[in-house]
């Protein structure tokens, strides 16, 4: 699909906002027709990010192509996880930590964990916020709990600059990351 990010192992595909409704509705064999890959009850664990995806497509037009992209494993044409901007670029709850940011999101379900594919679909993402739109600042906030994604953010060099409760997922660590341009 001409949306799709594709890498070595994966392809992220962007979840239009009839996939996402389908999701919300238990609809699965609707949004796997849509999405041309089958979808696991794993993402039920998800559908406050899904409301949350839908609210901000509604919300604001541009989002879209910063909106749910399914993380899928294109040989099985199975999505193993989800991965999102939060919002469009330059959201007024990120100019604290600089303007132009995006934070992103990422969740790889529990049979898939653990083979790299979070890391893979975090590059992607990165790489093409940032080859694409110009984005230099990254956003992400995380669980103190969560040691896993705190190990895999590091890797990329984000640092962490502040905490903040969330109303879901409770307190969580923000964490910041700057692609430095050199021009020679």
């Amino acid at each position: 699909m001409p949306d799709d990010i594709i890498t070595s192992r994966l392809v992220l595909r962007l979840m239009s906002k009839a996939v996402v409704t389908s999701c919300i509705a238990g609809d699965f064999a609707e949004a796997e027709r849509l999405l041309g890959a089958t979808i696991p009850d794993d993402l039920l664990e998800s559908s406050s990010s899904l409301r949350y995806n839908l609210r901000q497509m509604e919300k604001d037009p541009l989002y879209l192509p910063w909106s749910a992209r399914a993380v899928i494993l294109p040989e099985e044409q199975k999505m193993i996880g989800l991965i999102r901007f939060h919002s469009s670029p330059d959201p007024e709850e990120l100019h604290a930590y600089a303007r132009g940011a995006v934070e992103m999101g990422y969740r790889i379900f529990p049979a898939y964990q653990r083979n790299h594919y979070a890391s893979e679909a975090v590059s992607a993402l990165i790489d093409w916020a940032h080859h694409t739109h110009g984005i230099r600042y990254f956003v992400a906030s995380i669980s103190p709990a969560n040691t896993p994604s705190l190990n895999l953010i590091h890797r990329f060099g984000f640092r962490r600059v502040g905490e903040a409760m969330d109303e879901t997922d409770g307190i969580e660590y923000i964490f910041y990351l700057i692609i430095w341009l050199f021009e020679i």
